[in-house]
């Protein structure tokens, strides 16, 4: 079973999390939180906050110290290491412990924050396409995140040319998602766009499922759509979408608040990469 991790952004600044199976709850890096909240991006200085914030909380006799965790993270690196981690309550008990003209926004944000990724990311078609990509491939790829400048084909089929490629996702942005038949026309469109040099299909799948919540308060059970089907339907979809659009409006669920459907989606899009 793969890994199940989760990711938010607060004004930018990346919030990791690690689903535990053996407690099934989410834990959140609170590396991440610190950063988040103060608005640092150094690492040592995050750590040394850190450092100093739990001593302090140990002299109080805060529970908070005792319910920290150790789990193990992606850094930027693309390595695992152990990493504090505390729960959703966690998170809002440490938030307190800042002042409240810095930390109340935070908390707000966090107790109403779409899972995974905010709002934020979804106004901007591409825009929030790259912070998916730099997520998922951060580590892996040193083009995670950023359009691609090369040409690409798959097959006899040719992406969208490098040198339209800027104006064709500014028109994809400008392209509307109030309706079912037009988010579905945005994500073909991007899926003939390809604007990353690889993974394309992990991340506007994401994509997708966030159009979908956002506009229609619907996710896709991409458990319930065959890969071949899918793969098929996919191809076609530049001459003819109705296939594509009969199999995920058949596939679509209300249950966009649970996080199982939420990683389940991400377990499956990778499952459709593998050959």
């Amino acid at each position: 079973m793969k890994e199940k991790i989760s990711i938010r952004f607060f004004n930018d600044v990346p919030v990791r999390a690690v689903w535990d199976e053996e407690k099934s709850n989410w834990y959140f890096s609170v590396l991440d939180v610190i950063s988040a909240i103060r608005n640092e991006t150094s690492y040592n200085k995050n750590k040394n906050y850190w450092k100093y914030l739990k001593t302090k909380l140990k002299k109080n006799n805060s529970q908070l110290v005792s319910d920290t965790n150790q789990l193990k993270l992606m850094a930027s690196d693309g390595k695992k290491y152990l990493t504090d981690v505390i729960d959703s309550k966690g998170v809002v008990e440490l938030a307190a412990e800042f002042p409240a003209k810095i930390s109340s926004q935070f908390i707000e944000w966090f107790t109403k924050a779409d899972e995974s990724i905010d709002g934020k990311s979804k106004q901007k078609a591409y825009a929030g396409l790259q912070q998916i990509h730099a997520y998922l491939f951060g580590g892996l790829y040193d083009f995670a995140g950023q359009i691609r400048t090369l040409n690409i084909s798959k097959g006899d089929f040719t992406f969208a040319p490098v040198l339209f490629l800027k104006d064709t996702l500014k028109n994809i942005d400008a392209m509307p998602e109030d309706n079912f038949d037009n988010i579905l026309n945005k994500y073909i469109e991007m899926n003939v766009a390809h604007p990353f040099n690889e993974g394309n299909g992990r991340s506007t799948r994401i994509w997708l499922d966030l159009m979908l919540k956002k506009s229609l308060n619907k996710c896709v059970d991409w458990s319930l759509i065959n890969k071949k089907d899918y793969l098929e339907a996919m191809i076609l979809s530049v001459v003819d979408s109705s296939k594509i659009k009969f199999l995920l409006k058949n596939a679509l669920t209300d249950e966009t608040n649970n996080r199982e459907m939420f990683m389940k989606g991400i377990d499956y899009s990778y499952y459709y990469e593998e050959i």
